[in-house]
């Protein structure tokens, strides 16, 4: 994918994102503009970045090490950022994103069908081992902070 494409497909994420964060939150969509725009070009830098960088790494590495660089407590970039992003809604940002995760695997559906009711009893496992090891990691990092 061209990288003005993958520019156009975050632009059309973000702005459905947008839309779904008035819905889900108590912010604007004035408000949650420039969190938005962030997100947006901190994808963008890293998709680039695992484009161009040596090694095979991929992008989201890089785009979750440069928001950490830049929100880490103590830089003057922490605060400012922190303050706009808190404004876009984590689950409306999900919205568009699982849209376009069911539209692609629908693109792929016959290859799903051919894969017999083996694939559906594993996906479940999955799911379920994901969910119950989940909720096993939270309940023991919640109790060890005294959260709970």
């Amino acid at each position: 994918m061209k990288m003005s494409e993958t520019l156009g497909v975050l632009l059309v994420c973000g702005f459905l994102s947008l839309v779904a964060n008035v819905v889900g939150t108590k912010f604007g969509f004035v408000e949650a503009i420039p969190g938005m725009l962030f997100l947006i070009a901190l994808a963008f830098v890293g998709i680039w970045l695992g484009k161009v960088m040596p090694g095979g790494i991929p992008g989201v590495a890089y785009v979750v090490t440069i928001g950490c660089i830049l929100t880490y407590p103590g830089l003057p970039t922490a605060a400012p950022i922190t303050a706009a992003v808190s404004k876009v809604g984590f689950l409306q940002l999900c919205t568009p994103i699982l849209a376009y995760a069911g539209v692609a695997i629908c693109k792929d559906l016959d290859v799903f069908a051919e894969s017999s009711w083996r694939i559906v009893l594993v996906s479940c496992v999955v799911f379920i081992g994901t969910y119950i090891g989940s909720a096993i990691i939270a309940q023991v990092i919640l109790k060890a902070i005294g959260q709970i």
